[in-house]
């Protein structure tokens, strides 16, 4: 039978011994504690050695490995050097092997966890390797170290700092001054450590530096990396409030026991010399062993949460109003300054969200980000200026630990539409347009239910209506138009590039061959025979149509931002119902969010898509650029879905509608058709209309998901149907063929 023998430091209260069996052989191990005491466990280790085949020294500091420096603890050498006859260690370089592996297995088992958290190490010299391994999913790593051992009032924050601290602590921190300086300023550390630790999202250290810098709600939600954790520290980190514990040491036996036991069996198996035994010999032990690392829940429910930043900025001088305390009597002149001013000023944290919470039970967290650019100034220079301040942004939300970043309103559509920022920023972009380009459509589908002008026929395909997307060629208007195409009878596609148009009607008809579309590129005369139109152009104020020639009881939906159509427009036609679409209200009630000019826990689709991905735990580039591909707004729509996201109320440029509203409209609308002469636009639409030449009929099996939308009478199925179809579709064409067909003008939602 093997004997293993670990001395510790630790308390003689908790010595034991057990029998077990272990890599196919019998031992029995036991606990000494010297009960701080050195001169003890010196004597302990020097009797212990006559009766074991390997000794373990436990809770003492190890020799530390920073870089390709080896920094030895003159008292743990002395300790060791005690026992010639059979191996010791303190399991150090078996520790290195665990802690790297309980990284990679974090990452892996819980989905990117440890992606851009912020990470403080009570001890980085002793636990480089694990450091180095983080360094692979976040740069937000810092050190306590010099803190420590020198008072120093910040904490160290890359590895390059901690290597040449460690280099100059071995020669200038030796000797009896080096100890005093160590025990010098406890208080004052203590308390500047304990500070670092409430700001940290993970922190790695023992039990007993975890302990000493444990203060009042400091640990609260933490997740903690640490090792031979037993009932009792587990009821510390409880206390605490703790949301995981990583346990780098496996319990393979009835006892929690240390690495060092672990390490001092393997040597008392193999029968190797310590220093012969090689990382591949313990990685090969460790793999066959099948050891994981153990997550513990102290709280007993895990909090997955994951981080988020939205970039905002103000639309408009009025926005900028708002923002600051400027009289409403200040001259234009004065507005104009003042809004060039603000273009200039650095990004701003606006407010952080919090309390999103998925019925997957997934959480997330973010930060909206101000620039303070409106759209006028961002078009008046060169897109390097807006780059520069959205990577100022994305370097702000990376040092916070943000492991997302969404672009809203205008910032999404300067330049290349978010390409260039996702290339140079190192957290991942998401301009949002997916999730906007569904959001349209389901928006636009409710407001018809609520008015009730389209009657739907029981047992039709589609949606007997006619609908229109105005700038069909952009990013979310080609997405519209497909959705459109497979939910309603006829749409008409309108934009300035007629070969665009066709190419993008092609491409539909490859996807959808049962669909009406039409091409225009001078669609005026066709608005009085529209029951939908969506307005997804990058105008940037510019006139995009003519509102008196719409029909009356006409959903508009405007998904441009800036706004296509201004307030002055709608309040011509009150028998029109134009909606801002893609407005998602969230799953539970959000803290912390300061207004957007939007209903309370309701925000854009664009932040909805930042949010969804982030629940999800997809911390990657999802939607940039001026194409967006329709496979991704299924899936973000069926997200979104999962997630708990819902269509918010219709809000108009004068803010929600309500039943009343919307009934007030019907009235009118209902009125004005009694006079309507709609009936003429039909006559000239061979002349205001250039259409591409018919496609061969194909025949195809109907979307099921848009006959549905027919029949069904819940609310929530009928709205949301136009979106629920795209999902169930199975497009005829290549990736390659729809790809081509996107067209490549910027879309403001």
């Amino acid at each position: 039978m093997k004997k293993v023998v670990t001395v510790t430091l630790g308390s003689s209260k908790q010595d034991f011994e057990f029998k077990t069996e272990f890599f196919g052989q019998q031992f029995h191990v036991k606990r000494l504690g010297a009960d701080m005491d050195t001169g003890k466990a010196w004597e302990l280790m020097r009797r212990q050695q006559n009766n074991a085949d390997a000794i373990g020294l436990g809770e003492i500091s190890d020799h530390y490995h920073v870089g390709l420096r080896t920094i030895v603890n003159k008292e743990t050498q002395r300790l060791m050097n005690v026992v010639t006859r059979v191996p010791v260690t303190t399991g150090a370089h078996l520790r290195r092997l665990l802690q790297v592996r309980a990284v990679r297995y974090v990452q892996k088992e819980l989905g990117h966890y440890f992606n851009n958290n912020l990470v403080l190490f009570l001890s980085g010299m002793r636990n480089f390797d694990m450091a180095v391994a983080l360094s692979d999913y976040t740069k937000n790593l810092s050190f306590a170290d010099a803190t420590f051992l020198t008072g120093a009032p910040t904490m160290l924050t890359s590895l390059e700092q901690l290597e040449l601290f460690a280099k100059g602590s071995e020669f200038m921190l030796s000797g009896r001054g080096g100890e005093m300086l160590e025990q010098a300023l406890s208080d004052f550390k203590i308390k500047r450590v304990a500070s670092a630790v409430a700001k940290s999202h993970v922190v790695v250290g023992t039990f007993a530096e975890i302990k000493s810098v444990a203060r009042e709600g400091n640990l609260d939600g933490k997740t903690l990396i640490t090792s031979a954790v037993d009932d009792e520290r587990m009821e510390f980190f409880k206390k605490h409030k703790v949301n995981l514990v990583v346990d780098v040491s496996p319990k393979l036996f009835e006892h929690v026991v240390g690495i060092n036991t672990l390490e001092a069996m393997i040597l008392a198996t193999i029968h190797k010399p310590q220093e012969t035994v090689s990382d591949d010999d313990l990685d090969e032990i460790l793999t066959e062993l099948d050891i994981a690392p153990r997550l513990l829940h102290p709280t007993g429910k895990f909090r997955n949460i994951r981080r988020f930043a939205f970039v905002i900025h103000p639309l408009s001088q009025e926005f900028i109003r708002k923002g600051f305390p400027i009289p409403k009597s200040t001259p234009k002149f004065v507005m104009d300054k003042v809004e060039t001013l603000a273009a200039h000023m650095p990004p701003m944290v606006y407010c952080k969200m919090d309390n999103i919470i998925s019925p997957t039970g997934a959480e997330a967290e973010g930060w909206l980000i101000s620039v303070g650019g409106t759209p006028k100034e961002m078009l008046s220079r060169s897109p390097e200026f807006t780059y520069r301040r959205l990577l100022h942004a994305a370097r702000i939300a990376e040092k916070m630990g943000a492991q997302i970043m969404g672009l809203g309103a205008f910032t999404k559509v300067v330049g290349d539409a978010g390409i260039t920022v996702a290339r140079r920023s190192s957290l991942p972009i998401t301009t949002g347009n997916s999730y906007s380009a569904s959001g349209a459509l389901w928006a636009a589908a409710d407001a018809m239910r609520r008015m009730g002008l389209v009657k739907l026929t029981k047992g039709a395909k589609k949606v007997p209506a006619k609908t229109m997307v105005i700038g069909a060629t952009g990013s979310i208007g080609s997405v519209s138009a497909r959705l459109l195409a497979m939910a309603f009878d006829e749409v008409v596609i309108a934009a300035r590039d007629l070969a665009k148009l066709e190419e993008l009607k092609a491409s539909i008809l490859l996807d959808t061959p049962d669909a009406k579309v039409t091409c225009s590129i001078d669609y005026d005369n066709l608005l009085s025979d529209m029951d939908m139109i969506v307005t997804s152009t990058s105008g940037a104020g510019k006139k995009i149509l003519d509102i008196t020639k719409v029909k009356p009881g006409c959903v508009i939906t405007d998904v441009a931002r800036p706004l296509d159509l201004p307030p002055s427009e709608v309040a011509k036609r009150p028998d029109v119902l134009v909606i801002e679409s893609g407005e998602i209200e969230l799953p539970t009630k959000v803290k912390g969010m300061k207004s957007i000019g939007l209903p309370p826990n309701v925000i854009y689709a664009c932040l909805a898509e930042t949010i969804v991905l982030a629940l999800e735990g997809r911390f990657e580039v999802f939607t940039v650029g001026r194409d967006t591909e329709w496979e991704k707004v299924k899936e973000i729509y069926k997200l979104g879905l999962k997630h708990g996201m819902k269509l918010s109320a219709i809000s108009g440029v004068k803010g929600v509608y309500s039943d009343a509203d919307i009934a007030k409209v019907v009235s009118l609308a209902k009125k004005a058709r009694l006079t309507w002469n709609g009936g003429q636009s039909a006559a000239v639409k061979t002349v205001a209309t250039k259409t591409a030449a018919p496609a061969k009929s194909v025949k195809a099996a109907p979307a099921k998901a848009a006959a549905k939308s027919v029949n069904v009478k819940d609310s929530a199925k009928v709205l949301a149907a136009p979106v629920k179809a795209v999902a169930a579709a199975k497009p005829v064409a290549k990736k390659t063929v729809a790809k081509k067909a996107v067209a490549k003008k910027a879309v403001a939602a």
